[in-house]
């Protein structure tokens, strides 16, 4: 039996309806990725005071922290804590020093790979000392 001509004219329609649909989405992919990208732009260059504080997507820390700053921000946090820190612990406290954002996982990551840099310059110095690890993170304390 055949089908009935308006059988075979709806269901090209809704091929046609699908393959539009279809279209749509991928415009609407396309849109959204050229959308992020332009905000991902904005953010690198928006310089308003709300956003002062945000942490710039590629920045050097080097750059961010003047000659011996980051030991520094390190001796005071080892002085109030009166206990040897880990590396974590020491980014965190130097973050909040900074007033960056102290939920930026990335930005704690950073911090602390730096600090080990710094840290460990420190302690051929005899500035400061490693005592160990804990969790396998290093602990610090200061040489009195």
């Amino acid at each position: 039996m055949a089908l009935p001509q308006v059988v075979t004219t709806l269901r090209t329609k809704r091929d046609e309806i699908e393959a539009h649909i279809a279209e749509l989405r991928r415009q609407l992919a396309a849109a959204e990725r050229d959308l992020s990208s332009v905000t991902a732009v904005l953010a690198l260059y928006d310089l308003s005071p709300a956003t002062q504080t945000r942490f710039p997507a590629y920045a050097h820390l080097n750059r961010l922290f003047a000659y011996g700053e980051m030991f520094k921000l390190c001796k005071i946090a080892l002085v109030e804590a009166g206990r040897p820190l880990t590396t974590r612990e020491l980014a965190l406290q130097v973050i909040r020093a900074k007033r960056w954002d102290e939920g930026d996982a990335m930005l704690r990551k950073a911090v602390a790979y730096r600090l080990i840099q710094s840290l460990t310059r420190a302690s051929l110095h005899k500035r400061i000392e490693k005592i160990g690890k804990h969790k396998n993170v290093c602990l610090w304390q200061l040489i009195e």
